[in-house]
């Protein structure tokens, strides 16, 4: 398994984020997606340079925000691996084995949309998500275009529904560490993010989709399971 993490200006949070990797002993493999403009890259250099793990990898690329950096990342690896997740970079594994949990789900259901209790959003959301390689390679995206930030995880869920393949783990916690939640600070990333503007723009992008492709890739996605 695969978890992709895409990240900006917080190599501090990363290297929480490997503690949490240790601490629930957690195997699956990490790629950390950076800009190569970010202006703390010399930080997650540093980091890598000390972290010796093969379970780990740092990946240096142009900005496409967190929509375009998942999918350039997860369409390079969709032959690798048979399961891709995402994680932000304020995303905690608080479960033990954690991974070995999402990993079973997928021996019941090859192709299908998991994830766990974020105690934020619990079931409501799935603000980090595992799916099946097949479901990116089916649609040819991990995130339809025109999104930038937000409303990937209605997009995610609404995947799930389609297929009647969503496992929400209520007992597997990955602890979302965000400042809507008071468990971080708002930083200049999360208040760019979450600004109107791009809330706007991805919240018309969803509505889009719903409105248009949902529906064929939904055809797509009964027809993988159903194949």
């Amino acid at each position: 398994m695969l978890v992709i993490v895409p990240s900006r200006g917080r190599p501090r949070n990363i290297a929480d984020l490997m503690c949490s990797w240790y601490e629930t002993e957690a195997n699956a493999n990490l790629i950390v997606a950076i800009d190569d403009d970010d202006p703390e890259l010399n930080g997650y250099q540093d980091l890598f340079n000390v972290v010796h793990d093969d379970r780990y990898r740092l990946i240096v690329g142009p900005r496409l925000r967190m929509a375009g950096t998942l999918n350039t990342v997860a369409m390079s690896k969709v032959d690798e691996y048979d399961i891709i997740g995402f994680m932000g970079d304020d995303h905690r594994p608080r479960t033990p084995h954690w991974d070995a949990t999402v990993e079973d789900v997928f021996k019941q259901w090859p192709h299908c949309v998991v994830y766990g209790n974020d105690l934020m959003q619990g079931m409501n959301l799935p603000t980090q998500v595992f799916m099946s390689s097949s479901i990116i390679k089916t649609l040819g995206y991990m995130v339809p275009p025109g999104f930038t930030h937000l409303f990937l995880d209605n997009t995610w869920k609404a995947w799930g529904q389609a297929m009647s393949r969503l496992v929400y783990l209520h007992d597997t916690v990955i602890e979302h560490m965000h400042p809507q939640a008071g468990k971080s600070e708002w930083d200049e990333g999360y208040i760019e993010v979450n600004g109107g503007e791009v809330w706007a723009a991805d919240e018309a992008a969803f509505k889009m989709y719903v409105a248009g492709s949902l529906h064929d890739d939904a055809i797509k996605l009964r027809g993988l399971v159903n194949g």
